[in-house]
């Protein structure tokens, strides 16, 4: 099982930053992973793939961690991580 972290720097109040999520779970839902949110954490449910987002005072944190089916399915964790980065920066580009 591979895992995948990443992690976005912030100048903003924490809604303001959770906020900014909604297009990056948008995007993750186009391929049947959801956030289930509860305050400023949520966990990361979708067909081979888990792990959770926290959003800090300064920092949003999210982990996803690669099953068996994602990777019999030929996701690449490199590429899936260097995808994540560019999303969760374009997320806060203009703060």
């Amino acid at each position: 099982m591979s895992t995948i972290k990443v992690s976005q720097p912030h100048s903003l109040s924490k809604d303001d930053a959770k906020s900014r999520l909604d297009v990056f779970e948008q995007q993750l839902g186009k391929y049947g992973v959801k956030l289930d949110w509860k305050g400023f954490q949520a966990a990361i449910k979708g067909t081979g793939v888990s792990g959770d987002a926290e959003v800090l005072d300064n920092l949003v944190s999210i982990t996803i961690k690669l099953g068996f089916l994602a990777k019999a399915a030929g996701v690449d964790a490199g590429k899936l991580e260097g995808s994540l980065r560019k999303r969760l920066t374009a997320a806060f580009a203009d703060e």
